[in-house]
């Protein structure tokens, strides 16, 4: 799961001046109550050639307007996964950007996918960072954003959620729980719904080469039984070894019949054991997928932990980059899959 999982052990950020409350309560008001959402039966859309709109997201809830959405604002994964089925978004927040500490170069976060950074506004960048009054003046007609746990806007500060909910209607999209497959499809009716060609030539190709990336991946299981793989993330004082069957990916690398290591004493979020640096070697593993997010330590940093380097996948150089928090589009999930066939079939066993 994201970071996020870790909240107890992360700072949020208050972002509401005191200056600024009043005009910014007069601002809301103004916006009117509610998030602009009915009961409706999941899966359902309409719109998109102009005239009424309506979606039915992942919760359950319908969001029914006017007119198609122009102003929207996403999460910014989901923003790069509109963006790859045809839709533009005029804000996002998330992780989008990253300074480098030695040169203070910016560069776009690997959840930006294709995003333009540059071009859209970004009213968030680090987790419980959401500016309310940058988000009004985009007059936003929705806001769009992943859900791995139940009901939980991804990203959207519980502390500032009631008043984030007057401004716009909202829509969220399953993370979690549910495989890869159908997570796409729930993006793609979703960028459909906001009037892309999703039966276009290019997505149908990013489609079929998804599918038979798809099917490479469940050959090199198959040929390569017995290579275990552990799907974990590092931080300073820890190594999270998270469960396969909650993430999209690795329920469905199980799916397709990847070995993968499940821990046996999940921590109370119910995504991962939390193992000492002195214990990381609890699970032995022939090849490990690790996280490729700014937020955790990478290979290069993790050679100061000797038991990491002591690890029989990290001596065979069987670590591979894990895209934690993919793009959910078929164009940037295919390179997933195809590099996990690659890992696999050329994996040998070793622990």
């Amino acid at each position: 799961m994201p970071r996020s999982a870790r909240a107890t052990s992360l700072t949020r950020r208050g972002l509401l001046a005191a200056g600024s409350a009043v005009g910014l309560g007069a601002a809301l008001a103004a916006c009117g109550g509610g998030d602009g959402k009915e009961s409706g039966k999941s899966g359902t859309a309409s719109g998109g050639k102009g005239g009424a709109w309506s979606f039915t997201d992942d919760r359950g809830s319908k969001v029914a307007l006017a007119a198609t959405p122009k102003n929207i604002v996403a999460f910014t994964g989901t923003a790069a996964a509109l963006k790859d089925f045809g839709v533009e978004v005029k804000g996002v927040f998330g992780p989008t950007t990253v300074k480098d500490p030695k040169t203070g170069a910016v560069t776009p976060d690997v959840q930006a996918g294709d995003l333009d950074v540059a071009k859209v506004t970004v009213i968030g960048n680090v987790w419980g960072e959401f500016r309310i009054e940058e988000y009004l003046k985009l007059n936003p007609d929705v806001l769009v954003t992943d859900m791995w746990e139940k009901d939980a806007l991804w990203y959207v500060p519980e502390e500032q959620k009631d008043k984030i909910l007057k401004i716009a209607p909202t829509v969220a999209l399953w993370a979690a729980g549910t495989s890869m497959p159908t997570v796409l499809q729930r993006h793609a009716d979703l960028a459909g719904s906001l009037g892309a060609d999703v039966a276009s030539a290019r997505i149908k190709a990013d489609k079929a080469r998804f599918e038979a990336a798809a099917e490479r991946v469940r050959k090199a299981a198959k040929a390569k039984k017995g290579i275990k793989v552990l799907i974990g993330s590092g931080s300073p004082d820890t190594f999270y070894v998270s469960t396969p069957v909650r993430p999209t990916d690795t329920l469905f690398f199980q799916e397709l019949g990847v070995d993968l290591v499940v821990p046996d004493k999940l921590d109370p979020s119910g995504w991962f054991e939390l193992l000492s640096w002195e214990n990381v070697d609890k699970y032995q593993a022939d090849v490990i997928l690790l996280d490729n997010r700014a937020s955790a330590l990478q290979p290069e940093a993790l050679k100061a932990k000797p038991t990491w380097a002591a690890l029989p996948a990290v001596k065979a150089g069987q670590v591979f980059p894990r895209v934690t928090e993919p793009v959910y589009s078929y164009a940037k999930c295919a390179p997933l899959l195809e590099d996990l066939a690659k890992a696999l079939e050329n994996a040998k066993k070793v622990a």
